[in-house]
């Protein structure tokens, strides 16, 4: 667990480090897999008919035992527990299981695969990678209208040069923006889409090239940079938050050594008299 400890009195304290402990953390970490194996193997009829039972009652074994867990920290946080995003999280993909799932609600028993997304609270590097995704958000919205407007560029030109001869491709601004995504993601742009549009307009290279360059790895690669970027300034201040955290608990300790060496010569002192 990511939550401080050391502030908590009694027995919520030993809540929070039996929680906190790898053993727990681990036991919890297998049940969620194991939990998502069961989910995947609800999906098969034949394993259904032979097991199902079985599976069903696993599923709300381990759907018990995360209840429990969920019980300990919010017994032992309060309502600091509702505080963090992640709890809140775990609270709700947990809690979602006990909704209805008849009639109009039946969709939401296919959320329960969402159970499998704890992991990402409880693997250290799955949670920083996600901290970063979420706060290289704003960066990646200056990435993102960069390229809405190569799209929408490129769209109202292949439009007008290949709409008349090719309408099935690029035949209207929204039709053309799809088959240039298309384009983008390079699945079959060549042969489907290029070399046809080439037929009628042979320089036409030029511009599907132009947009490859600009769209899948100029902007792509921008996207991945301000994601790096963004890990690496979470790692950095961590390590300092770290560094900190050392560096407070060296001087308690040459405090507490000193108070040891006051004492010791308090004794020899008094020996001595």
């Amino acid at each position: 667990m990511h939550h401080a400890v050391e502030n908590l009195p009694g027995w919520r304290g030993s809540i929070e480090r039996f929680m906190a402990r790898s053993f727990t953390q681990n036991l919890l970490i297998i049940l969620i897999v194991v939990n998502a194996i069961i989910l995947g193997l609800e999906t098969n009829k034949e394993i259904i008919d032979a097991i199902g039972p079985e599976l069903l009652i696993l599923d709300h074994f381990i759907l018990w035992i995360f209840i429990a867990e969920l019980t300990l920290l919010i017994a032992a946080r309060r309502l600091q527990f509702f505080k963090d995003p992640w709890c809140i999280f775990d609270f709700l993909v947990v809690v979602i299981a006990f909704v209805p799932a008849t009639g109009s609600l039946s969709v939401l028993r296919a959320l329960r695969v969402l159970r499998v997304l704890r992991l990402i609270n409880k693997v250290e590097s799955m949670r920083t990678v996600v901290s970063a995704l979420l706060s290289s958000l704003p960066g990646l919205g200056s990435v993102f209208s960069l390229i809405l407007i190569i799209f929408y560029v490129s769209a109202v030109i292949a439009t007008n040069m290949f709409g008349p001869d090719f309408p099935e491709r690029f035949g209207s601004l929204s039709t053309s923006l799809y088959t240039l995504f298309q384009v983008m993601t390079l699945e079959g742009w060549s042969e489907e889409i290029a070399r046809p549009v080439m037929v009628i307009f042979p320089s036409a290279w030029i511009f599907f090239v132009l947009f490859i360059l600009t769209a899948t790895f100029i902007v792509v690669n921008l996207f991945v940079a301000v994601i790096v970027d963004s890990i690496n300034s979470i790692r950095s201040a961590a390590n300092a938050g770290a560094g900190v955290a050392l560096e407070e608990e060296i001087r308690n300790l040459r405090s507490e050594v000193s108070e040891l060496k006051s004492m010791i010569n308090d004794i020899h002192k008094n020996t001595r008299s």
